[in-house]
């Protein structure tokens, strides 16, 4: 069963110490997810702080109010990133300016310096044909056409060239404690966990979250990608090393225990919607069409963009079992249907 030790989360500018020398707080979002967590390790002379939300200024204020009282008396010496989205590497640059060593994966680091100077004044040529063949009706597609999309830059501080690596198996030393990094994939490539060597402590960020699943998208980047598949391998690799007792620090919501049992629950949610889509996919269907086996709903507003790109990794993943096979329609979309 899954348990939440601490039940209330810290305010805003706020810490609360949930473990001897781990310090959690969180930062706001402009979204219907309104918080990212992040952590503040204490290595004695200085702070090892693990994400660090979005570049804004409130979220900036934010953190000069966290510096001035919770962290007070010592310098953030060293910012661990999970993963590359910029709801955790959005002040990472920040940090850097003021002195810190960016930690990270060379995939993250090289995915975010990429994006950050990535600036578009509308969308690609390839996002709008990844749109079309998703099945995205033709006027939200027009509209989205001549708008500005969202740019990395708009919420991510611009990264210094320079950061220091961790890969899978790495030895990580700080909140005089030593971790093992174990890497999952699905949610973003090579995102970072950190597994306490006494086996008490595990730092998820968006790999191991309570109560919501991460996103698992397809994106134009590489629209043939299974992050889905990924992310399954990830969750049954990960059962080898959980237990019970664990402490699981979040990168969203509440901290938790009870892992293996979640690690289950994480699995059989996503083979309970293939199952379901595999049933809706009797018929011909566009990405775009596929919301209501998936999310038991339909998705409209700003929730769209995530639930098509996550219909896409669905799909994807059900074509390279040989599931469902696909063909394009008058449109220009990908029609699905079951093998």
């Amino acid at each position: 069963m899954i348990r939440h030790p601490v039940e209330v989360p810290p305010a805003e500018g706020q810490a609360c110490e949930v473990a001897a020398g781990v310090w959690w707080f969180r930062l706001p979002l402009p979204m219907a997810l309104d918080h990212v967590n992040c952590y503040a390790l204490d290595d004695g002379c200085g702070w090892t702080i693990i994400d660090t939300g979005f570049d804004s200024r409130r979220a900036r204020a934010i953190w000069e109010a966290l510096l001035a009282g919770p962290l007070a008396h010592r310098p953030v010496s060293r910012v661990l990133v999970t993963h590359y989205h910029p709801d955790h590497i959005g002040l990472a640059g920040w940090f850097q300016a003021r002195g810190a060593e960016l930690v990270t994966t060379r995939v993250s680091w090289l995915y975010a310096r990429m994006l950050v100077l990535d600036v578009q004044a509308t969308p690609s040529p390839e996002a709008q044909l990844f749109e079309q063949r998703a099945g995205m009706p033709a006027a939200m597609r027009a509209e989205r056409a001549a708008a500005r999309p969202f740019n990395f830059c708009d919420v991510v501080a611009a990264l210094p060239a320079g950061f220091t690596r961790l890969q899978e198996g790495d030895a990580f030393d700080a909140g005089g404690r030593r971790w093992r990094v174990r890497l999952g994939q699905g949610h973003a490539p090579d995102h970072i966990t950190l597994w306490s060597e006494d086996d008490a402590l595990v730092i998820g960020g968006d790999q191991l979250l309570p109560g919501i699943s991460a996103n698992i998208g397809v994106y134009p980047t590489e629209p043939e990608a299974d992050p889905l598949g990924e992310w399954l391998d990830s969750t049954r690799g990960f059962a080898v090393h959980a237990h019970d007792d664990q402490l699981i620090l979040p990168g969203h919501k509440l901290p938790f225990t009870g892992l293996p049992f979640r690690l289950v629950q994480m699995a059989e949610n996503h083979e309970g919607a293939l199952l379901r889509l595999l049933d809706h996919l009797a018929e011909p269907r566009r990405a775009a069409q596929c919301f209501m086996p998936l999310f038991k709903r339909e998705v409209a507003g700003p929730e769209y963009g995530m639930a098509l790109v996550e219909a896409v990794a669905h799909l994807n993943h059900l074509h390279r079992q040989g599931a469902v096979t696909r063909a394009l329609d008058a449109e220009g979309a990908w029609a699905w249907r079951r093998a």
